[in-house]
């Protein structure tokens, strides 16, 4: 069993790459967005960068999902921004099945992406306060780091051929 967390910074294709990795992989599927609080919601259509108080019970909402999957032995993709080092433990801490899939990409490229983007509560205006908060993963948390200027099937056939190896 392994549970894949995309990862990234808004804009960088984690629903898309994700519904098409688990749908490849035929794995679950969760739109980890969902599990946001009302509250955090409103707070982002409102122009206002989340703290990590407001994200606290995000992340915690998200590894009950993983928790699920676990406890049923399912193998599943979750999207998460997972901006921090600190979010990233929460998730993976004594979790030895989940594993990151970095969506990397450049602000330029993402604000494009952003600006056409129709129907999400996350506004353009918030992207730079997600770079702010990006920690890369470090090398010895084994991501996966995944270049998001390519087609989204290349990005998953990279992300499937990085798993079999």
């Amino acid at each position: 069993m392994t549970i894949l967390v995309m990862m990234g910074v808004s804009g960088s294709g984690k629903t898309t790459v994700g519904d098409r990795l688990a749908h490849r992989l035929g794995w679950a599927f969760k739109e980890g967005d969902d599990l946001h609080p009302p509250a955090n919601i409103a707070k982002m259509k409102a122009g206002q960068p989340l703290t990590d108080d407001d994200r606290a019970p995000w992340l915690a909402a998200v590894a009950r999902w993983i928790d699920d999957w676990r406890r049923s032995g399912i193998s599943g993709v979750i999207t998460c921004s997972a901006l921090k080092r600190t979010y990233r433990r929460v998730l993976a801490d004594g979790r030895p099945q989940v594993r990151f899939v970095y969506l990397k990409g450049d602000a330029a490229l993402l604000s494009h992406r952003l600006a056409r983007r129709r129907g999400h509560f996350m506004p353009p205006s918030l992207l730079a306060s997600q770079f702010d908060d990006l920690e890369p993963p470090a090398p010895e948390e084994g991501a996966l780091v995944v270049g998001v200027g390519q087609p989204v099937e290349a990005q998953v056939e990279a992300i499937v051929r990085s798993l079999a190896a």
